[in-house]
């Protein structure tokens, strides 16, 4: 799967997760910003992250990440 490919299906999960309008997220969207979460609900879209790439991705990896994007390079090189 390409990182575009992957970027837009992280953004279409968090839009469904927290019912924010997909056409508002950006692949640099600091994603607590943009979703108005915080680090408890962040943890839960990792869940349904991992879940839905069938990837486990260690706490210590997502230290700094914060944008769609960077988390679409984490899941990348666990795939």
């Amino acid at each position: 799967m390409k990182h575009e490919q992957l970027t837009e299906r992280l953004m279409d999960l968090a839009s469904k997760r927290f019912d924010k309008a997909r056409a508002e997220l950006t692949p640099g969207d600091d994603f607590f910003n943009s979703l108005g979460i915080d680090s408890f609900q962040a943890m839960e879209l990792m869940t349904d992250v991992e879940e839905e790439f069938e990837v486990e991705i260690p706490d210590y990896e997502l230290q700094g990440v914060t944008t769609f994007d960077a988390l679409a390079s984490l899941i990348e090189k666990r795939l």
